[in-house]
């Protein structure tokens, strides 16, 4: 017959007595008290044993950053200060910085020294002229 329907077969459902399967419960599923008492499998990675190249880092490996901009600042000075003192600031304020005029300025990338130099003026803007290169092994940090 067109358009009849098919008879439906329950012989593949499951009878009344048979328990459903049951997932175990992921950890978020689980009570404090039951996630205490789970059982956690550890186990340490295996990592590959590290090899020493013999080469230490040379101009061409450093070429792939040359391009990259850093922010570059002169500090005169630092001052520490109370929140309390701070928010007294206003116009016509002055606060005193912990170096001398004459003494140096540090040139500063991302939050690292990387030289001393002092104050000049080049065509009306302010500028640094570089008195002292910090060595490589105090820019770390």
């Amino acid at each position: 017959m067109d358009g009849d329907i098919a008879p439906l077969d329950l012989s593949a459902a499951p009878s009344a007595d048979v328990a459903p399967p049951t997932a175990e419960p992921r950890p978020d599923q689980l009570g404090s008290a039951e996630r205490a008492a789970a059982p956690v499998g550890i186990q340490m990675p295996d990592f590959s044993p590290l090899r020493d190249s013999g080469k230490g880092p040379d101009d061409t490996s450093l070429r792939r950053f040359y391009d990259v901009n850093v922010t570059v600042s002169a500090e005169l000075g630092r001052v520490t200060m109370p929140i309390k003192e701070l928010l007294q600031l206003g116009q016509g304020s002055v606060v005193e910085l912990n170096r001398p005029v004459t003494g140096p300025i540090d040139l500063v990338a991302n939050g690292v020294r990387i030289a001393r130099g002092e104050v000049v003026v080049v065509d009306d803007c302010f500028a640094v002229h570089i008195k002292q290169i910090e060595p490589q092994g105090k820019r770390a940090g």
